[in-house]
């Protein structure tokens, strides 16, 4: 369970507004989280991974709290360690495929089982340079997976893949988060991709 009360200044095109989020999220549930550009979806992950500091608030997850800026408790995104899936995928240049995985985890079997499940055993020793975007983006997505989080933050995580692709890596991840079970949150700008996927929505308008 992941309780969330937190406030956090934006600055964008249309001024200055600020992103208040007090929500309740059920302990493996899979969220959606929609809402205009700039109104701060990005940032909300960013704040509970730890990469950001909200002006104020708590970020308190299965009893533990994670941040509290009344007394100053901030644990670090390694204390935290969620699985993340970057927007622009955050990929390390010089490593392969297969590299990244082992990065994550030593558990072998589990390489090869998320390999499979992206659809990049055949492309082990490929760098991100020799990857198509959509093959980018599903290794970023078993890398997030790879070291089997309790919590899966995922930022337009099917953004690059085709229908057909998106639709079937929608499928099999379902059973991996029950597997691992996981709370996901899963920001998205298209509110029909993820249906059959996610059990609640959140939606952040912000003041545009």
């Amino acid at each position: 369970m992941i309780n969330i009360h937190i406030e956090k200044k934006l600055k964008g095109y249309h001024g200055h507004q600020v992103l208040k989020i007090d929500h309740l999220f059920g302990a493996q549930s899979i969220t959606k989280i929609y809402g205009p550009s700039g109104a701060g979806k990005t940032t909300f992950l960013k704040i509970i991974a730890g990469l950001i500091t909200p002006e104020q608030g708590s970020i308190i997850v299965n009893g533990i709290t994670w941040q509290d800026t009344n007394t100053g408790i901030n644990l670090s995104p390694q204390t935290r360690m969620p699985g993340f899936v970057f927007q622009d995928y955050a990929l390390f240049p010089n490593m392969t495929v297969k590299q990244h995985l082992e990065y994550a985890t030593a558990n072998k079997e589990w390489i090869n089982r998320l390999l499979l499940l992206g659809k990049l055993d055949t492309m082990t020793d490929h760098k991100p340079t020799h990857l198509s975007g959509g093959q980018q983006q599903r290794l970023a997505i078993l890398r997030a997976l790879a070291i089997k989080p309790k919590l899966l933050l995922m930022d337009e995580p099917f953004s690059a893949l085709d229908p057909a692709m998106k639709a079937e890596l929608i499928a099999e991840l379902k059973p991996v988060f029950k597997e691992l079970k996981a709370t996901v949150l899963i920001v998205s700008h298209n509110p029909v991709e993820l249906e059959g996927l996610f059990d609640n929505a959140l939606y952040i308008g912000g003041d545009l």
